[in-house]
């Protein structure tokens, strides 16, 4: 999905050296649904299913997941109208706790969520590329490796990527869910509707909201447009609220289309729900469609992660001597960084391969650390307000604290429940983010040695 930094290619400049206060309330809805609307809203459903128990609840998780997401957005907008900078989450951990925990986040970054990101966008492209011609039992892995290889090979060639690659994201990715919604709603008898599966214990609930916010990712990169916004005071509000409502509309809707149907029971055990839907509203014809245009979404979502995160990675070479290989840029690209990131996604690809799920899997190995430096993001915002009260806010969190409370201890949550009911997956994801601890203090240490 967009993130900040596709959004300065969008966002028209006119010659200024910051940030420029273009847009109206409708261009940040626009772009805010752009970025947090992805494919994981074609793969995360199943398993929200399969965990909820029952219809009620699957629709309840997705209503709440519209919550979470609006409390987090407004945290994230306070800490970026006051302190804008374009590292984002790294510029925020630096201020509020130091060096050491944003080296830490700059580590994860490096390693878990874009290479993460990657694995998991490609699991969401093999599923319903499978739909269109099955490779045989390990298809789904088979198409995301190839998938990893192929954009990696084509972001060291250097391949110029447009505007309209984000676009095209966004309208498949609309025209998907449109489509679903109306050939689950209008078309699909709904004979299925009914079908239950047993109700799942509380203790699933841990796992349905993980999944959940997963597919709510992108509110806290959406909030940094606040320094572009006109009237920011006054609009970031309106412009979060209505965006964030939209997409709670359409993920219900989309979750009662699936029920509809496909039921619960039909729900949880599919592989590709958005294509068994059309499947059954108006036969293979609609299935190959919707799964063409789910691939090409996860296909663009895929790049743009290959060529931000081997950015970000190059940034973090520079910055640190213990890493300036992956900060060397030959010809049009980071091409160390690009053999480095495609290689650990590769092998996050194979870790799926080996588990029930890969989808699941790389959900379970970037949630952990997600969630960790969401919880850190939030703490920063009460941290800052301590500290730094004189700073100016254009635009402050409503309910101040209860909204930061409600984001932590929602954050606190889900890290507990990202490293209780996941699997081998998590643990990978810790253990890779606690590796990063000794090889950043060398780092450090050899920083300081050639200062």
């Amino acid at each position: 999905m967009p993130t900040q930094s596709d959004r300065s290619s969008i966002v028209p400049r006119t010659g200024a050296t910051t940030p420029q206060p273009v847009l109206g309330v409708l261009d940040a809805v626009a772009l805010i649904v752009g970025i947090v609307v992805g494919a994981g809203i074609f793969s995360a459903p199943a398993v929200v299913a399969a965990n909820a128990g029952s219809a009620s609840g699957v629709l309840a998780a997705w209503f709440l997941g519209g919550i979470i997401a609006l409390a987090g957005a407004m945290c994230y907008a306070e800490l970026a109208s006051a302190f804008p900078h374009p590292g984002g989450d790294y510029h925020y951990l630096k201020i509020a706790f130091g060096k050491t925990v944003s080296s830490l986040f700059a580590w994860a970054r490096l390693t878990v969520i874009p290479t993460g990101s990657i694995a998991l966008l490609a699991y969401v492209f093999g599923d319903y590329a499978t739909e269109v011609f099955s490779l045989g039992e390990r298809s789904s892995a088979l198409y995301a490796g190839l998938l990893v290889t192929l954009l990696t090979a084509l972001n060291i060639a250097g391949l110029q990527q447009g505007r309209w690659t984000q676009n095209l994201l966004a309208l498949t990715e609309v025209a998907g869910i449109a489509l679903v919604i109306i050939a689950g709603l209008l078309l699909a008898p709904n004979t299925a509707a009914g079908t239950q599966v047993p109700t799942a214990s509380g203790t699933a609930w841990g796992l349905v909201l993980i999944f959940v916010m997963l597919t709510y990712g992108g509110w806290n990169e959406a909030a940094y447009i606040s320094a572009e916004l006109r009237g920011a005071r006054r609009n970031i509000a309106r412009a979060l609220l209505l965006s964030i409502a939209i997409i709670t509309a359409l993920y219900v809707l989309i979750n009662l289309a699936y029920l509809n149907a496909l039921g619960l029971a039909g729900m949880s055990r599919s592989e590709a729900v958005a294509a068994d839907v059309m499947r059954r509203a108006t036969g293979e014809v609609g299935a190959l469609l919707v799964s063409l245009l789910i691939a090409i979404a996860a296909i663009t979502s895929a790049n743009a992660t290959i060529l931000l995160g081997a950015r970000m990675t190059y940034a973090f070479g520079r910055d640190f001597p213990l890493f300036a290989a992956l900060g060397r840029w030959r010809g049009s690209a980071p091409v160390n960084a690009l053999l480095v990131q495609g290689g650990i996604a590769l092998g996050l690809v194979f870790l799926g391969s080996l588990t029930r799920s890969g989808f699941e899997a790389m959900v379970e190995y970037t949630a952990p650390v997600f969630w960790f430096f969401f919880l850190l993001a939030g703490i920063s915002l009460v941290v800052l307000r301590i500290r730094k009260p004189d700073v100016p806010r254009p635009f402050r969190a409503p309910l101040y604290p209860l909204t930061p409370i409600v984001f932590c201890c929602t954050s606190a949550y889900l890290l507990y429940a990202s490293i209780v009911y996941t699997g081998v997956g998590a643990l990978v994801g810790i253990a890779v983010l606690v590796a990063g601890i000794p090889v950043l203090l060398m780092a450090h240490l050899r920083s300081r040695a050639a200062d």
